[in-house]
């Protein structure tokens, strides 16, 4: 009998983790020390997404599979729960936030169903202690991500600007204070105050337009990366190392490399 793909995976941890005869890194890992692989996983998953490269993403989803299994043998091993159970638990949330085609519910598109998910999560919440709208947003999220998803739990509750006009106003605003601190000897503590306020209402800007600030970085990242590769290409071309031109000849370079983007 041929066995299942994802019991293969299950039994290869098990016997990874296995203190006899086991792997010594795997063996002594524990769920903060696995955490951030588990993260960096994810944000590869989204890079081969961005790529297109669907052979890469086939194989860092596969990466990222492994992060669930391993966190749910840690589990099972000290007897919270086990991988069949987070499987479980994951059917039963998703045809209980999903009436309108498990059920007789009706929603009328994609924003009517966002809010009907948002309201689900609130009546589940509903016996916790902690009552706020901004509650459940876990604190070890990546910052960016954890603005977005604090200004939609306020949104969701109106506390929202109708457009984005007024989030623009906002963001200018809030980069002239920075620039006053700049001007009135640079703070760090007020520095670090309002800064954050302009990534902040940046993330918002982001929101409104309907871009991922993720995706939106990673092409800034991205488009940074090329335009200075091709400065220390054309740098060498040149018989010089970047670091060797003074700015005003690297930032010519910078202009090149936008120029050619251009014309392609």
């Amino acid at each position: 009998m041929t066995t299942h793909p994802i019991e293969r995976l299950r039994a290869i941890m098990a016997r990874l983790r296995d203190p006899e005869g086991g792997c010594p890194w795997d063996v002594q890992q524990d769920f903060a020390s696995v955490a951030p692989y588990t993260i960096e996983e994810a944000y590869e998953v989204a890079d081969a997404i961005d790529r297109g490269d669907r052979d890469d993403l086939r194989e860092e989803l596969g990466d990222l599979l492994l992060q669930v299994v391993f966190h749910a043998r840690m589990a099972e091993e000290e007897g919270s729960f086990a991988f069949n159970d987070v499987v479980a638990g994951i059917c039963e949330k998703m045809v209980r936030r999903h009436p309108h085609v498990f059920g007789d519910a009706v929603v009328a598109d994609a924003a009517a169903q966002t809010r009907a998910w948002e309201a689900h999560k609130r009546s589940e919440q509903a016996g916790r202690e902690d009552q706020s709208a901004l509650a459940g947003v876990a604190a070890g999220l990546p910052e960016w991500m954890r603005a977005l998803k604090l200004q939609k739990r306020a949104a969701a509750v109106g506390f929202e600007w109708a457009d984005a006009q007024p989030v623009l106003d906002k963001l200018h605003e809030e980069v002239e204070e920075v620039r006053a601190e700049f001007t009135q000897g640079a703070d760090p503590a007020r520095l670090l105050d309002e800064i954050g306020d302009v990534l902040f209402v940046a993330i918002n800007v982001a929101r409104h337009a309907g871009v991922d600030p993720s995706a939106a970085l990673r092409h800034a990242n991205a488009k940074f990366e090329r335009r200075f590769r091709f400065m220390e290409s054309a740098a060498a071309a040149g018989g010089s190392a970047l670091a060797a031109l003074d700015l005003a000849t690297q930032e010519q370079l910078w202009s090149d490399a936008k120029r050619q983007e251009r014309e392609r």
